[in-house]
């Protein structure tokens, strides 16, 4: 059975509310990449430093064996932060609103244990902080700038998440496991003049409005009601002043699907559905830009079979548990290369347990208990910070153990 040290903890809580107080945007995360490099180089790992713009590469090597990767993410939001926490974000507009701090923190734990407490294991470990997951180009540029042409192919890539839930619980499931992720940025052009004389313009906060409400018809009136699908208008920008009538607007969509060709089917609904409503508006043709894109996270069976067997021996049994489908969506799916490197990617739960039975109790766990990406998010640390650690080295020393 494996326990963190408490002398660890104390200096991994540290290291996590430096981070946390510190966040950085995606591909600005020049001071974290500085601190996890220099963590890694103290356990005499090979580390490079700038891949992929700000991710850092870690290699621990021991002997003859499989390479395992173990990833996390580093980057945070442009969320105002409100958990009144003393170790809050000290930048205006900028937190750590989804747990990227914690899971960086997670994988510096784990190459601490796995550099040091343990001598049980050959083979190399590959440690990817992995920038700008938050605006799904990440994975993506770490893979361009030759993450495996330079640091080897993995036989097996692993990785996990904060979210709510009893601390200490972990979330799986096998096979389709989170949504593919699609954001589109939608121009819509219109002629502008002033607020007295609308006749003369074509009005595009009206053609904005109209095509918000259309697109809600994608999902209710296009897609079948057992094929999970989610569309969201996060943005809509337009005009400066209150008498003027624009010569454009701005729309900010996000599109979530698990299934190839029901996404098809909402990406050309979508498209169909601006070019509709801006021709019946008598606008010019509008762009439909997509922004970035990335596959549904899909479980690899054997992987996820063998990471549950050996999180049952490791844990309370009970601690391990089914994870529903997620509708959020991970570029981690980018780095198994179109899926032929197996992976399995997990869930850490980081609620205190007894204010999340509070509010299970009282039918209130939506109302009460802050999501990711929630100015409110934080997770408790106790277990949290314990068990996320212990997760990464238990799944690692599955395929690496003599």
């Amino acid at each position: 059975m494996i326990s963190t040290p408490p002398d660890l903890l104390n200096e991994l809580t540290e290291v996590y509310r430096d981070l946390h107080r510190h966040p950085e945007l995606a591909f600005e995360e020049h001071r974290t990449a500085s601190l996890v490099a220099t963590h890694l180089r103290a356990l005499g790992c090979d580390t490079v430093e700038g891949v992929g713009g700000t991710g850092v590469v870690g290699v621990l090597a021991r002997g003859e064996g499989p390479t395992v990767l173990l990833r996390a993410d580093m980057d945070a939001l442009p969320v105002t932060e409100k958990t009144g926490l003393p170790y809050a974000s000290t930048r205006d507009g900028v937190a750590h609103a989804c747990g990227h701090d914690l899971h960086t923190t997670w994988l510096i734990g784990a190459a601490t244990e796995l550099a040091g407490r343990f001598a049980d294991w050959s083979g190399r470990v590959l440690l990817v902080f992995q920038p700008a997951e938050e605006i799904g180009r990440g994975a993506r540029a770490m893979l361009d700038d030759g993450l495996y042409a330079r640091f080897g192919t993995p036989a097996v890539a692993l990785g996990q998440h904060v979210g709510p839930g009893p601390a200490g619980r972990i979330g799986y499931r096998d096979g389709v496991t989170m949504a593919a992720g699609d954001a589109i940025r939608v121009r819509l052009r219109g002629k502008g003049g002033h607020g007295s004389r609308p006749e003369a313009t074509v009005d595009p906060v009206v053609l904005a409005a109209a095509t918000v409400m259309r697109l809600q018809t994608v999902v209710s009136r296009e897609v079948a009601a057992t094929d999970p699908v989610v569309l969201t208008v996060g943005s809509m920008h337009a005009g400066t002043k209150e008498n003027i009538i624009p010569d454009e607007a701005e729309l900010g969509l996000t599109l979530r699907s698990f299934d190839p060709a029901v996404r098809d089917r909402a990406l050309a609904a979508i498209e169909r559905i601006v070019r509709g409503e801006a021709a019946t508006s008598g606008a010019p043709d509008p762009e439909v830009e997509l922004l970035y894109s990335f596959p549904a996270l899909v479980n690899d069976q054997g992987v996820g079979e063998a990471v549950l067997a050996a999180f049952r021996a490791q844990f309370d049994p009970a601690r391990v548990v089914a994870a529903p489908l997620i509708p959020a969506s991970e570029d981690f799916g980018l780095l198994t290369d179109g899926g032929r490197i197996p992976s399995a990617y997990w869930f850490v739960r980081g609620t205190d347990p007894a204010l999340y039975a509070e509010a299970e109790a009282a039918g209130r766990i939506a109302e009460n208990i802050p999501t990711n990406h929630s100015p409110h998010f934080a997770p408790t640390l106790d277990p949290t910070l314990a068990t996320g650690v212990q997760t990464l080295v238990t799944a690692t020393r599955t395929w690496l153990t003599r």
